[in-house]
């Protein structure tokens, strides 16, 4: 039989939320982000699966300290960092996570086991026995700007509802809350579409608050359609927003279509996060109601990115 080749797509996020604090991490993150497109992409030039770019692109934003995901992830308010991650296969509709693990370095390698197993989402306990059923390296996630960030929170006990989303230098100022994940979406020349998404949580939370990220709320694909999620996670949870993306898709909708009608639907509801797409035909799109997302992408000719894109348009697209 033989397969119709097409032309390979990608999109990844690093979260949403406020404006970054300075030039200097805008531009760290749009040089963080674009070498994991070009990264991501060669891969699969080189004839890679969808799933497989998908936790080569994740792992790579997990191992990154800047963002809020493995390396680099939150500290809860019990200052203890407890991760999340998803992958959905959308040609198998196959959905695998981890909730809430720690000392774990890559946590989407975990949530890639999962997909070939009969139980594919596990908690924090089950995930722990999975760590050492698999012999997984113990590692810490922790680094030091989360850390002076957990203890100035402290000292105004806890004031703050969640932490920054990038880990910068310069720590966040009460009233600038940021969110975020990671998360990469792809479309391989095989015409198969895949999504994977990864968080720290929000910072700051209640022991055992559950994320978006590892719900198909926040993390969704179909052969149709793959999305995405960041932001706040209980209103991510709200809307379930990736599946309602994918869903309308399925329904009809073309893709910018379905992104924009659920995104007028987050603005009416007050929601605030932000959302990246592909569909089967290589169309990108992204999604906000936050102030920025922090997105890059390939859309087959060259590289762009979210991270300037400001004013009252709440999606954006690449046909």
């Amino acid at each position: 039989m033989t397969v119709n080749l097409v032309q390979p797509k990608l999109i990844i996020h690093g979260g949403a939320g406020g404006h970054l604090q300075s030039e200097a991490g805008l531009e760290a993150v749009r040089t963080v982000l674009h070498s994991v497109v070009k990264k991501v992409y060669a891969l699969l030039l080189n004839g890679v699966s969808a799933k497989d770019a998908v936790i080569e692109g994740c792992q790579i934003l997990e191992d990154e300290p800047l963002f809020n995901a493995g390396t680099g992830s939150v500290l809860q308010s019990d200052g203890k960092i407890r991760m999340s991650a998803s992958l959905m296969d959308g040609t198998s509709q196959r959905f695998s996570g981890v909730i809430n693990i720690s000392r774990v370095k890559n946590p989407i390698q975990l949530a890639q086991f999962l997909q070939s197993q009969e139980d594919r989402v596990l908690s924090d306990y089950g995930a722990t026995e999975l760590i050492r059923e698999l012999s997984v390296p113990v590692h810490d996630p922790l680094v030091d700007i989360r850390l002076k960030e957990w203890f100035q929170q402290r000292k105004e006990h806890f004031q703050k509802h969640m932490a920054g989303v990038v880990a910068e230098e310069e720590l966040a100022v009460p009233h600038e809350d940021r969110r975020g994940t990671i998360g990469v979406v792809v479309l391989d020349s095989q015409g198969r579409l895949a999504v994977g998404t990864s968080t720290g949580g929000k910072g700051l939370e209640r022991i055992g608050r559950v994320s978006d990220s590892a719900m198909p709320a926040g993390n969704y694909a179909t052969k149709d359609a793959a999305v995405s999620c960041t932001g706040i996670g209980e209103d991510i949870l709200d809307e379930c927003l990736a599946a309602r993306i994918v869903i309308r898709v399925t329904d009809g909708l073309s893709l910018k279509e379905a992104m924009d009608k659920s995104m007028k639907e987050c603005c009416l509801h007050h929601r605030d996060l932000g959302a990246i797409a592909l569909d089967a035909d290589g169309n990108i799109a992204w999604g906000k109601t936050s102030e920025v997302l922090l997105a890059a992408y390939h859309n087959g000719e060259e590289i762009g990115d979210t991270l300037e894109w400001t004013g009252d348009d709440l999606i954006g697209y690449q046909f």
